[in-house]
């Protein structure tokens, strides 16, 4: 396969920081690349790079002739002034440009047959389609909304459209599922992995990673390190590297060791071969040694005692702009546990944190809650950082101590547990990368402590290491946890439960995500089963039914025209409940779109008793028929 970009000996520095040395990666047509390391360690520097945004201190780039780039950066920006779709629609600016002058019939010869090569090899007749599909399937806000009104989730579901609609040769996506619901992201999945697109993406989404990537590549030390396979191929992969590193280094101190021993008993004589192995052994004690990766020390402060009663809601209800999200819930919450929530936007996840924390009143029922709990609320906008303070301003304000579970901490102690070396803890929060940022948040808003912590989407910009050690401080909390997140490996590591917002309302399932789908499965079949059974039942009872001998006559003209119809109607909807089952019968199909299984049960309920009723109304005008002729 030909390479459609090509980067050598990438370097690249901010300030005394060195994130690119020598980065080398090429990325071939149709195969999707995970890029994957510590934030702060040049993956988003590298995309802007190749997408030629950014210039490297050193290095060359690559880059296919003709070839069309979709670009998804962390920090986009769209027309505030323009609608939904016409954002959307900026992705294929050049095609449409392209049609335009094609149908504008002052191309001609040469010029136009290759003007409609290309907008057919770019499937440019079908660009209309595709906008309206990006947008539903993405679920972006509607059409016609002004861009400038949207949140900063909804306008990154806009972006990430604008990046796919053409679907160009090579995608370069920074995060792409960060604000997606489920349902989106397992339909993005299902898209890129049919997609000739070429793919270089950026994602703390290990399910994602795990689906879609054909090649790993990790940014380790300025360098970029190569696995083949997905991303856990890349895990096996990587702890064979650092094993291996960490043997040649051991071997390496042993040599310097008996060396040494030698250099001290003194050489007798000057000899050639003595020189050549003093020479061999400053050659060896001059090699660098594998950095050894630090790991977040994350710990969430001790939680004070929370009482008998924590959290209980009973009948409660929620309604927003006149629609009601759910009604007559139930839930209550034990210390020690973690409740994941999920859902697509706009159902009522955020709410119902809300009403839990007694923010908000439910529009009926009502929640209880302890006189000890002390909640601990990370918001899907998280707090704001000042740019122009220093970190350890950002954390601690006027005072060199932080207080962390009854114990006084300094803010350079603390902050060195999220990886934060004295010299950055001085500098400004404006230098940092994003992911960061993201770190920093994260510290600023746990030292706070509580014993009643609720997280929404605190996934969304932090690194894999980090999200590693996060899953393993919630596994160790003693209070009570409440996660609302769209990664689906966070929730199988973290939650004792899940709430998940289906069509008719939240459901409540013990056990992790997984295990909800595979419960979500056996429960749609015991009611695909109902339903049929029931189908059956009245068919039976309206075949028995008696029958009223009518004398003969002939169809009217009206009657006539209708059973010349009704064959293909009926073959129409065998058709159609054919394709529904065929979906339902799929297992992906309830990884990726279970919430809609329980509508689409119905509507084949629905059609197979038109089709029975079609099929007795048919024999009833060719008994008809039979009987006049």
């Amino acid at each position: 396969m030909a390479a459609l970009v090509s980067v050598k000996d990438l370097t690249l520095s901010f300030g005394n920081q060195d994130v690119l040395a020598g980065a080398t990666l090429a990325v071939e047509e149709g195969e999707k690349v995970g890029l994957v390391g510590r934030n702060g360690c040049g993956k988003s520097s590298l995309l802007k790079i190749i997408a030629g945004v950014e210039k490297a201190d050193g290095g060359t780039v690559s880059l296919r002739n003709d070839m069309v780039i979709g670009w998804l950066p962390q920090e986009f920006e769209l027309r505030d002034d323009a609608t939904v779709e016409e954002n959307v629609r900026d992705g294929a600016a050049e095609l449409l440009g392209l049609i335009a002058r094609y149908e504008s019939g002052e191309a001609g010869g040469h010029e136009e047959n290759r003007l409609l090569e290309t907008i057919e090899r770019r499937g440019g007749w079908e660009i209309d389609s595709r906008v309206k599909m990006m947008m539903t399937e993405l679920g972006c806000p509607p059409a016609g909304r002004r861009t400038g009104e949207l949140s900063g989730g909804e306008k990154r579901r806009v972006a990430l459209a604008r990046a796919l609609v053409t679907a160009p040769d090579l995608l370069l996506l920074d995060e792409p599922t960060n604000h997606l619901d489920t349902e989106s992201i397992a339909w993005l999945e299902e898209w890129l992995k049919a997609s000739r697109s070429a793919c270089l993406f950026v994602t703390h989404d290990r399910y994602f990673l795990d689906r879609i990537a054909t090649r790993i590549a990790e940014i380790d030390a300025g360098k970029v390190w190569v696995h083949e396979g997905n991303y856990t191929d890349y895990l096996g992969g990587r702890a064979s590297r650092q094993a291996a590193d960490a043997a040649k280094e051991e071997r390496r101190q042993t040599f310097l060791r008996k060396e040494i021993e030698w250099v001290r008993a003194g050489v007798k004589a000057r000899t050639t071969k003595s020189q050549s192995r003093l020479d061999n052994f400053d050659k060896i004690a001059s090699e660098k040694a594998p950095e050894v990766e630090q790991d977040i020390e994350l710990l969430i402060p001790p939680p004070p005692p929370m009482g008998n009663v924590i959290v209980t809601a009973k009948g409660i209800g929620a309604v927003a702009g006149g629609r009601r999200l759910f009604a007559g819930f139930d839930l209550e919450f034990a210390a020690g546990t973690c409740t994941g929530i999920v859902g697509r936007n706009g159902m009522g996840k955020t709410t119902l944190l809300r009403l839990l924390m007694g923010l908000a009143a439910p529009a009926e029922g009502s929640v209880t809650i302890g006189r000890n709990v002390v909640f601990n609320y990370v918001d899907q906008h998280r707090l704001t950082l000042d740019g122009s303070k220093s970190l350890i301003e950002e954390i601690g304000g006027n005072s060199d101590f932080i207080t962390w579970g009854g114990q006084k901490l300094h803010v350079r102690s603390y902050l060195k547990r999220f990886l934060f070396s004295d010299d950055r803890v001085s500098q400004r929060v404006e230098v940092l990368s994003g992911g960061e940022r993201s770190r920093l948040l994260l510290a600023k808003i746990l030292c706070r402590g509580g014993n009643f912590l609720v997280l929404d989407e605190p996934t969304n910009d932090l690194d894999l290491a980090t999200l590693q050690v996060l899953e393993e401080a919630l596994l160790e909390y003693k209070g009570c946890g409440v996660v609302v997140s769209h990664d689906r490996w966070f929730l199988d590591r973290i939650c004792d439960r899940v709430i998940v917002f289906e069509e008719n309302g939240p459901h409540v399932q013990e056990g992790n995500y997984s295990y909800y789908l595979e419960k979500s499965r056996d429960r749609l079949a015991a009611e695909r089963s109902a339903a049929a059974s029931a189908a059956k039942a009245a068919a039976a009872v309206a075949a028995a039914a008696p029958k009223v001998k009518e004398k003969a006559r002939k169809l009217t003209w009206k009657e006539e025209r209708e059973l010349e119809g009704l064959e293909g109607k009926i073959m129409e909807l065998e058709e159609a409940v054919a394709a529904i089952e065929a979906q339902l019968g799929d297992p992906a199909f309830f990884v990726t779109r279970a919430a809609e299984a329980p509508g689409m049960i119905a509507e084949v309920d629905a059609r197979k008793l038109e089709i029975q009723g079609m099929y007795a109304r048919w024999e009833e005008l060719e008994a008809l028929k039979a009987a006049a002729g």
